[in-house]
């Protein structure tokens, strides 16, 4: 297979592996940091998942929500493997910031990795609209002008997509935190 962008079986178009990489190097640095709170291991946990990603390129169908969970999985497993070690740095920040105990840190890694899960298997539209929202934080007129809906549809489309997200994190016995 050539590192070309190609169309699946559906004619869909696959974009190459550089490009992949391009697009979900920095997001996955981002993710796997917010996951394990360093930034060394969060390198190592992306550069293991594009080795695995190259090695399986051929029967991966949606490179992107592939590489996220294989760093959370691979994530999950450093936490699960390195819990002593997350115990003795907390015990030794006494007077810093208090830090999760393990699984309460797996449980809030199992709700992030379940919503770029989720947000993965949306259509497009409906993740530039998030993407637009809540990841670069503009305001519904700026959307409307980026996307050509009305503000009125922007409003409506974003909160009946958190809507469904959150219905589907609920059935996967994840609730939000209740004040």
């Amino acid at each position: 297979m050539s590192s070309e962008s190609q169309a699946d079986t559906a004619g869909v178009k696959k974009p190459s592996l550089a490009e992949v990489f391009e697009a979900e190097e920095s997001p996955l640095l981002r993710y796997a940091f917010s996951l394990v709170g360093r930034r060394a291991v969060a390198e190592d946990l992306v550069q293991d998942a594009f080795l695995r990603l190259h090695e399986q390129w051929a029967e991966v169908r949606q490179p992107r929500a592939w590489l996220f969970r294989c760093v959370r999985n691979r994530a999950y497993n450093h936490v699960r493997d390195h819990k002593r070690e997350m115990l003795t740095d907390a015990s030794e920040d006494a007077e810093g910031p208090q830090r999760d105990v393990p699984d309460e840190t797996l449980r809030r890694m199992e709700a992030v990795g379940l919503v770029h899960m989720l947000l993965g298997e949306m259509n497009e539209r409906d993740r530039e609209l998030i993407r637009l929202k809540y990841f670069e934080d503009e305001k519904y007129a700026r959307i409307s002008e980026e996307t050509g809906m009305t503000v009125g549809n922007v409003g409506y489309r974003l909160h009946h997509i958190l809507k469904t997200l959150a219905e589907s994190l609920r059935k996967a016995g994840i609730e939000g935190a209740r004040s």
